[in-house]
């Protein structure tokens, strides 16, 4: 297994959710209340998009932490081992999300 490419593609994803969050950081402020300057559907919008927002904030933290503990895991020369069972996980599994923790069989067993 190729364990550059991969550091280099979990590099790249922490630089592009780093950016994506800084950019998202103005989208989940507060939301203008007043109603003397707002109707009430410009503020129900203004709400709804606050709160997509700040789920969309919170996945791609979770997602960055994620791809932290991956490299952090390559660096161990842990990377590629599944966490659960300790068995090598499919190069196409890593392919898909660099940032996998668990081989296939686990994975499936922890959705049953």
């Amino acid at each position: 297994m190729d364990l550059d490419k991969f550091r280099n593609k979990l590099i790249e994803r922490r630089e592009e959710l780093r950016e994506i969050i800084e950019q998202n950081k103005q989208s989940a402020s507060s939301v203008e209340l007043d109603q003397s300057r707002v109707g009430r559907l410009s503020r129900m919008d203004s709400m709804q998009i606050q709160a997509m927002a700040v789920e969309i904030e919170r996945r791609n933290v979770l997602e960055l932490q994620r791809i932290q503990h991956a490299i952090t895991r390559v660096e161990n020369d842990d990377y590629g081992y599944c966490v659960e069972c300790d068995e090598p996980i499919a190069e196409g599994r890593l392919e898909f999300d660099p940032s996998a923790t668990l081989c296939v069989d686990c994975a499936s067993a922890l959705e049953r």
